[in-house]
């Protein structure tokens, strides 16, 4: 079908060359494209406007959220489309394949009871590092039926409008939040076996790694305390999983050393152990199995640290703000 019943809303902040490649992918592709930027000093902003995007300047004085962003781009898109259909959301570090539009909204066409699609998502430089190469191996999920979608997905825009679209104030994990309220309603997620979009992670310390760890771990606790009460219990298995394995192991350990001496170090056995049966489930190279096994067990630390900030925040009032990695 036609893509001019599609808009794009794109959303970043000091993304450079990045954003220039996202923006060039898409425009003159659809109808309209809404780059919406969250304080950026870069020229961002400039550079959006030469290249023909509509912009969107997020105020300054209220705290900058994704979900926020997306929300404001496509209230944007609204009142300049008026009959649009469907809106494609893109991270302002990714690439819209050149396919991917026509393939996912035809996809949206032929069954009316799916509301989002997305597609895969690969890292453009995966080889730089081994958290690039763990950001590709994450990207890659199972094809069908999904629960969620990503940053990255296609969208019926009547139907984002009636949920209400994202909620604004999560400072991550939005995607899954929205996608539960959209099943419940009795919508579909779905992913396709297809080319969505190329990544650019510049993902290459081990702080920048901890720090998307911590935010992540910031989302299991704040999904889990909006939903985890839903007939699925949203993100309260994975919250208690950060909880035994980051905490609740390492003071058995303790325990065990002040009471049985040695018993301290079989308890500590149990992650290499834990690491071994990740690294056989794998489904890549032995290499990146093993790496992926590692980096998940030790993923629990970081991912704590963001349960422990959410639940501080949440005791102490304190204002939330964004965890960046970049």
């Amino acid at each position: 079908m036609s893509t001019s019943t599609i808009g794009v809303v794109a959303i970043g902040r000091n993304e450079g060359e990045r954003l220039r490649r996202c923006l060039a992918s898409v425009l003159g592709v659809v109808e309209r494209v809404v780059y919406v930027d969250s304080g950026s000093t870069d020229g961002s902003v400039a550079m959006a406007i030469s290249m023909g995007a509509d912009v969107v300047e997020l105020d300054m004085s209220t705290p900058f959220t994704a979900a926020r962003a997306r929300n404001e781009g496509f209230s944007r898109l609204q009142s300049l489309c008026p009959n649009l259909s469907y809106v494609q959301f893109v991270d302002g570090d990714c690439e819209v394949a050149a396919n991917w539009l026509v393939t996912s909204s035809a996809f949206l066409v032929a069954h009316p009871e799916v509301a989002v699609v997305c597609g895969r998502r690969r890292e453009r430089f995966p080889e730089r590092s081994v958290y690039n190469l763990l950001c590709d191996v994450e990207w890659n999920s199972p094809i069908g039926e999904a629960k969620a979608c990503g940053g990255d997905a296609l969208m019926r825009a009547e139907v984002l409008c009636t949920a209400g679209g994202y909620r604004a104030g999560l400072i991550a994990g939005e995607e899954p939040e929205l996608c539960l309220r959209l099943r419940a309603a009795g919508w579909k997620i779905w992913r396709l076996d297809a080319e969505m979009t190329l990544h650019d992670a510049a993902m290459l310390r081990f702080g920048q790694w901890w720090k998307r760890l911590v935010r992540g771990g910031h989302a299991y606790a704040e999904g889990a305390y909006l939903h985890g009460a839903s007939v699925e219990r949203h993100w309260v298995h994975e919250t208690r999983r950060i909880w035994f394995w980051a905490l609740g192991l390492p003071v058995l350990s303790l325990a065990s050393l002040a009471a049985f001496d040695w018993v301290w170090l079989a308890v500590l056995l149990v992650y290499p152990l834990q690491v071994v049966r990740l690294a056989f489930r794998g489904q890549s190279d032995v290499r990146t199995n093993w790496l992926r096994a590692l980096f998940l067990v030790l993923a629990k630390f970081p991912e704590l640290q963001g349960q422990l900030t959410f639940w501080w925040r949440k005791v102490s009032a304190g204002k939330t703000t964004l965890i960046e990695y970049k």
